[in-house]
This record gives C-alpha cells, structure tokens and sequence, in this order.
C-alpha cells in the first residue's frame, strides 16, 4: 500500500514562477520523482537556462510566458494543452512583491502585486480547468497547489501592504476552489512558506544566520523543505488534503513563543 506513494510516474506538471527560488525547488523536485514539468517565467532565457539545468535530471520544459495578464494566462494555457492535453498538476507560484511607506504606497504596486497573486492565480487555473478535469479521476485526483506565504497568516515587520493581503487572498481562495473544485476530482491545496533563501525574499538570502535567530526551529529552509511539501501535497500521499494551506515556516506562524509585555 506504502509503495510508490509518493512517486509523480508518469503525471505531466506546470509549474509557475519556475526559473527560480521556491519555483525551482519544487519543480526540480518533482523531476526527480518522475513527473514531466513544464515551467515558465517572464524572463525567457532565465526560464530556458533553469530547465536545461533540471533536464539533467529527468523532463523539464521552458515556456516562458507573462502570466501579469489574463490574456498572458489564456495564452500560456492554451500553449501547454496544446503540447500535453491532460495535466495532472499546477502550481501556482509565480508572484510579486512590493514595500513602501504607508503615506506613500503607490497605486501601481498595488496593481502589480495584486494583479499576479491573486488574479493571474485565479483566471489561469480557470484556463487550465479542461486539462486538469482530463486528467483527473477519483482514484487519481489532479491537484493544484497555490503557494501563499506566511505573510497571509501573521503580518510581517515591513511595510509590503498588498503583498500581505494578497497572500491572505489566496489562503482563502484555495478553501474556496478547493470546495468548487474537488466535484470534478480535482483537489486543491496550499503552501505558505517562511524563510527560503529567494530573489524575493532577499532578507533571507543575504543574512540567512540572521533571520535563523528568529525561527524556532533554529534554520532557514532548505531546498529539500520546499521540494518535499509540494511532492507529498501532489503525490498519492496527499490525495486527502483539500483546502487546506500548510505552513512550512520552522514554525514561525503557529509555534512561536510572544515576546512578554514591558
């Protein structure tokens, strides 16, 4: 019963935001455990540099795409069905970030922010929806895996108003799609990562010792941390998780002492 339960044999993944950091770890973990990833990014030779590297280990495809638009979604979408009519997986990872003082935050961070986390994130899955439903099945249900952050959970100490709200959006959207969703075999999970050391989260890559002081369990996360999570949630192993945004943060958002008053 315990065999092959977290093998991806033969299951076709698009993986968003894939050229890099949290993007990357998972794609190159699926790759190791069999799957066919396809990845994209706005920057074409970032995204065909990253899957010539992950080729080395099994099936990675570059089709870089702006995925800031529902046009760029449509098109990206329909450019993977077009190569691989049924895919079994989709990770909602490409994302934006922006901080500035409250007084002075402006509309187009905002709009950016917002515009790839949560909307790009909705109106992609919606034009992937036909080749998840193709390839899912009750004893084999598709997945897509939404990538939030801690952030959405407990506020940070910066001032990255949209980025915080947008990934407290899509904390609540995955319960939403999940419910909508897991009708047609088609279930639909989340991960909110802490520390990894990324472009975006630049404070964790350029002082990763110091952010580890803060974390509980003592360490920043490692690649093989974020690889694991997502190849358990689209795995045989996590068929039953729906709805649900796991925290993968050393425990940061839910097992961290406050600091006592005065």
């Amino acid at each position: 019963m315990m065999k092959d339960l977290f093998s991806l044999k033969g299951r076709v993944a698009v993986v968003t935001g894939g050229s890099r950091g949290i993007g990357k770890m998972i794609a190159q973990g699926f790759i190791e455990q069999g799957a066919k990833v396809y990845i994209t990014a706005r920057k074409a030779e970032a995204c065909d540099e990253t899957a010539a590297e992950l080729s080395k280990l099994g099936e990675c495809i570059s089709l870089p795409n702006d995925l800031s638009s529902v046009d760029g979604c449509r098109e990206f979408a329909a450019d993977v069905t077009k190569r691989d009519g049924a895919i079994d997986i989709l990770v909602n990872n490409a994302g934006a970030a922006w901080g500035a003082p409250f007084a002075e935050f402006p509309e187009s961070g905002w709009d950016k922010t917002m515009d790839l986390n949560v909307k790009s994130l909705f109106f992609l899955t919606q034009a992937m929806y036909g080749a998840l439903k193709g390839a899912a099945s009750e004893e084999k249900p598709a997945k897509v895996i939404n990538i939030a952050s801690i952030d959405g959970i407990k506020i940070n100490p910066w001032e990255t108003y949209a980025y915080q709200a947008s990934k407290a959006a899509v904390i609540h959207m995955t319960r939403r799609m999940a419910a909508r969703l897991i009708e047609d075999n088609i279930c639909v999970s989340g991960i909110a990562p802490g520390a990894f050391a990324s472009d975006m989260n630049t404070a964790t890559r350029d002082a990763p010792d110091n952010v580890a002081k803060l974390i509980p369990a003592k360490r920043i996360g490692r690649d093989t941390d974020m690889a694991g999570i997502a190849v358990f949630l689209a795995s045989r192993a996590g068929d039953y998780v729906v709805g649900d945004t796991l925290a993968v943060d050393g425990g940061v958002a839910y097992s961290q002492i406050a600091q006592p008053w005065g």
